[in-house]
């Protein structure tokens, strides 16, 4: 058989294509390199009545590469504020919010600051939070807007930017628990195939009033359960109700109609205190610092426990809840200031708020009450009362001392108490419901012992 010959040039081309074969081949087997994920950079938007304010976290390294600007680890806070007109120009250039129709909003940078942050992967870095007000033109909806931003990406084509709503009022969005609590509205990055960065539309769904006042009468509820000081301070203000003073000491019970009385007033007088409160702080918009109002919040915990052991108010326990009570709204309004509400908002934050807060209270009261007063009719409840008392003085005493500057376990332990809210609720409920089968028994059995005694009296007259 005559075969043809092969040409150098053929030859090479055959080998050429064998060895291309055998490469993509062993490229499509093995498997993905593991390339270092960079961070990307977090747009939290807070939407206003009126406008948007928003927290911009970016990467110092990536921002330093995009825009020029010598940022690195060893950064001081001297040297940042000397760069900060720098920034603004930077940002100014690269942030541009507009109407569905193209007309421009307004854009303004506020505080700016250096901080580490970690992301998933990344491992520890340096973070620039700077924050903005973006507010639309006469007749612009900041709900619907479209986002033309590409700091850091215009120069590093492999950063991303994660654009997340944190507050949001009007859609019942009013928690602010940071990244962790946001709802991601979009991503912007690099189109690989033009090389172009897309403007982003944001086109929140619509807001109503129900909503934003529902929110806030959850919050108000979550508050006041996972608050466990002012938990603790009523409840430690309620444990000696149904109990008489006489002298220095408690001594003998009242009656359970009295001690409910008393409940329902310490309560009440409670609720009125914080209201009050926090309907002041709210609408005067007072500027109120955290660290006194929780340290006072602490030492009323710490009062009311010692006067479950030895009665310092006997009878007066409403009068005291109330001027406690004062200070507990002022920490109420803390939460309600960060949020930024127009007046009508406000308003009705503060109705839905307040309304929360005494439905739970309320609630927690119900489920308490049948255990405090099946508690004084114990052999050993000065004990029990005692023993409770003193670990309450021991936790506000923890959290006296940690709200004045010096942290420590008492206080953390305390701390890490509230975040147990369904098991509290469980016990509490538990305790209500034994308690309430045993005062049902005892009743019962002082109708039928009487009646035993009446028989028996009948018998031996019979008898006789």
């Amino acid at each position: 058989m005559n075969r043809l010959p092969i040409s150098p040039s053929h030859a090479l081309r055959m080998l050429a294509g064998i060895a291309l074969a055998v490469t993509a081949a062993l490229l499509l087997a093995a498997p993905p390199a593991a390339a270092h994920p960079m961070p990307h950079s977090v747009l939290l938007l807070d939407v206003h009545e009126t406008s948007v304010t928003a927290e911009l976290d970016l990467p110092v390294s990536d921002f330093s590469r995009a825009s020029g600007i010598a940022l690195d680890d060893s950064t001081t806070a001297g040297q940042l504020s000397a760069r900060t007109p720098a920034i603004r120009r930077y940002l100014t250039a690269h942030v541009h919010p507009t109407t569905k129709q193209g007309k421009a909003w307004s854009v303004s940078f506020g505080s700016m600051a250096l901080g580490r942050t970690e992301q998933t992967s990344t491992g520890p870095y340096r973070e620039l939070t700077v924050k903005a007000t973006l507010t639309p033109p006469a007749g612009g909806d900041p709900r619907r807007f479209v986002l033309d931003y590409d700091a850091i990406v215009h120069q590093v084509v492999t950063h991303t930017i994660l654009v997340s709503v944190r507050q949001d009022w009007a859609a019942g969005r009013v928690g602010g628990d940071g990244q962790d609590g946001a709802t991601q509205v979009g991503v912007i990055r690099i189109d690989a195939r033009n090389m172009t960065v897309a403007p982003l539309t944001v086109n929140l769904e619509s807001g109503s009033v129900w909503n934003g006042t529902y929110a806030m009468f959850r919050l108000g509820a979550s508050h006041i359960l996972e608050g466990t000081d002012h938990l603790l301070f009523l409840l430690i203000l309620l444990l000696p109700a149904p109990l008489e003073a006489a002298g220095k000491r408690w001594r003998g019970l009242t009656s359970a109609r009295t001690a409910v009385r008393r409940i329902g007033r310490t309560t009440l007088a409670f609720t009125v205190g914080h209201s009050i409160a926090l309907a002041l702080s709210a609408f005067g918009r007072l500027d109120i610092p955290a660290q006194p109002v929780e340290a006072f919040i602490a030492f009323s915990i710490l009062v009311g426990a010692v006067h479950a052991i030895r009665p310092i108010f006997p009878g007066r326990e409403a009068v005291v809840a109330g001027v406690f009570g004062l200070g507990h709204g002022l920490a109420f309004s803390l939460t309600l200031a960060e949020m930024n509400l127009s007046t009508k908002q406000l308003a009705l934050s503060l109705a839905g708020f307040n309304f929360g807060i005494e439905c739970m209270q309320l609630l927690l009261v119900l489920l308490a009450l049948p255990s405090l007063i099946c508690l004084t009719r114990l052999r050993r409840h000065a004990a029990v009362r005692a023993t409770c008392a003193a670990l309450t003085a021991a936790a506000a005493l923890g959290w006296l001392v940690d709200r004045l500057g010096l942290a420590n376990p008492v206080a953390r332990a305390a701390d890490s108490a509230g975040t147990h809210t369904s098991q509290l609720l469980v016990v509490l409920a538990t305790g209500a419901l034994l308690a309430t089968l045993w005062m049902i028994a005892v009743h019962r059995r002082g109708r039928v012992e009487p009646n035993l005694k009446r028989g028996v009296s009948s018998s031996a007259s019979s008898r006789a």
